[in-house]
């Protein structure tokens, strides 16, 4: 094995629009190889869903290197210094990760290979805008959104334009450096994957499809339909992005070219604003690490939140009595995703009528999302928990039948995952326990039996959050670290 490069494939599992891929090609030929990190902490090591994903992913990729992707499991840096060592390596490349941990990683390689002479280079191919370079000005970073996006973002010049896959890629295959996908252990024992096996297709041309489905008429609605969970009217691009099979730069300027480059319709907007939302993720974990493990906002350290195993495991299993609810996590279970505005409600629900920590809620869904993100996750719960950065406070209960109600109004989320619940009328579908007898009869809906009671009464478990943060506020406040 005697190529120069080693482009080391991380969060940018494609060809296209892959910055360290293109460098490296124009440097001749390339060793390419997916590492799985086994120096990853343990509360970051992908959940099954991810990994299922992952594992089909990295199939695809093998694929379209002519399956001459090398595969190992272990401590990336000492890999990857062995591989340098024995191999006459001189340029080692990859695209740059934001997580802490990760950081910590690359920042430790990059100065062992600088001082046994190799050349490093790392590129941005997962964000429009790096961290760093949006700032106040007082040069602080940004904890408000809709400023950090408006002000900050798209006064910098525009995000980089997609490049092209390399005309020429050389490969320099050795067999005895690839132990084979197989080897990573990544297909979970058990086959519970099957309904997402069937719904989606992991990779590069699986995300493609995705994109081109949706636009331009998906760009165009969005604003307007992206709300109704029944109307499936989402882009449906958030596994792809994470795990890079396409890159934020392809949608932005795919979306734009879409719509003849109108930025001014309301709808491309409001789509283009929610990479922004993406974005601020990373923004936050990137300038405030310990958003994963501690709040945001110090005032919520002192915060009553109730140990209450068995209604935790309800509210996983999709069996708290309240419908929305209910068919958001058995969607969650059963495609391995969830319709954005159910996620709020379902969050909103264990956080604040169940008054469980949003901490059991991003383990969960860590575990079951196939977009499971560190940045994306940790943020949006502690929005949801009224704990993060502008986040929706936490007096803002949701309400999870006028939701239903409102954005599911012939009930047909539900019932597509609460089928027992499918002779309910419009008028109950939300709120069976309002029923009259004769419609639970005839819906033949037997509450505690076929479909469970409601966990809490929504009344008074509201009142009880906004007790409990009349209390929080009694307790002298923290400095977050």
């Amino acid at each position: 094995m005697n190529a120069s490069t080693l482009m080391w494939f991380r969060q940018d599992l494609r060809l296209r629009d892959n910055p360290a891929l293109h460098y490296a090609c124009e440097n001749g030929a390339i060793i390419p190889i997916y590492i799985f990190d086994t120096d990853c902490p343990e509360q970051f090591i992908p959940g099954d869903a991810s990994k299922w994903w992952l594992h089909q992913s990295l199939s695809a990729l093998n694929l379209s290197l002519d399956n001459q992707l090398h595969f190992a499991k272990g401590e990336a840096i000492r890999i990857i210094m062995a591989l340098v060592q024995a191999h006459n390596i001189k340029t080692v490349v990859w695209n740059r990760g934001y997580e802490p941990w990760q950081i910590k990683r690359d920042t430790q390689l990059k100065q062992l290979l600088s001082a046994a002479g190799v050349e490093v280079k790392s590129f941005n191919s997962h964000l429009l805008w790096e961290p760093w370079q949006v700032l106040k000005k007082d040069e602080t970073p940004y904890k408000v959104f809709t400023p950090y996006y408006r002000r900050g973002c798209l006064s910098k010049p525009s995000p980089r334009m997609p490049v092209a896959i390399p005309k020429d890629i050389q490969i320099e295959y050795n067999p005895q450096c690839d132990n084979g996908l197989d080897s990573l252990a990544l297909m979970p024992r058990i086959n519970w994957f099957h309904t997402m096996d069937k719904m989606w297709t992991p990779g590069e041309e699986g995300a493609a499809k995705h994109l081109s489905d949706f636009l331009p008429d998906g760009a165009k609605a969005y604003k307007n339909k992206r709300d109704f969970p029944d109307l499936g009217a989402t882009s449906k691009l958030s596994p792809h992005l994470h795990f890079g099979e396409i890159s934020p730069n392809q949608i932005w300027y795919a979306a734009i070219h879409a719509l003849d480059g109108n930025t001014e319709d309301a709808g491309l907007d409001c789509y283009l604003s929610e990479l922004g939302w993406r974005e601020f993720s990373h923004y936050l974990l990137f300038h405030f690490p310990h958003i994963p493990q501690k709040n945001f906002s110090p005032k919520f350290e002192h915060f009553p939140w109730r140990s209450d195993p068995d209604s935790l495991i309800a509210w996983q299993q999709g069996q708290t009595g309240i419908p929305i609810v209910d068919a958001g996590m058995r969607e969650l279970w059963q495609t391995g995703t969830m319709h954005n505005r159910v996620r709020m409600v379902v969050g909103s629900f264990l956080v604040k009528n169940l008054l469980i920590d949003w901490r059991q809620g991003e383990r969960w869904f860590w575990d079951c999302l196939l977009d499971a993100d560190l940045a994306a996750n940790s943020a949006s719960w502690q929005w949801i928990a009224g704990t993060g950065a502008d986040a929706s406070p936490y007096f803002r209960i949701f309400n999870p039948v006028t939701q239903g109600q409102r954005f599911d109004p012939q009930g047909e989320y539900v019932k597509r995952f609460c089928p027992e619940l499918s002779k309910m009328p419009d008028k109950y579908i939300h709120n069976p326990w309002d029923a009259p007898q004769n419609i639970l009869d005839y819906a033949g809906i037997k509450l505690g039996s076929n479909y469970p009671a409601p966990l809490v009464d929504l009344k008074a478990s509201r009142q009880r959050a906004l007790d409990a943060l009349a209390q929080s506020k009694q307790q002298p406040d923290e400095e977050p670290s």
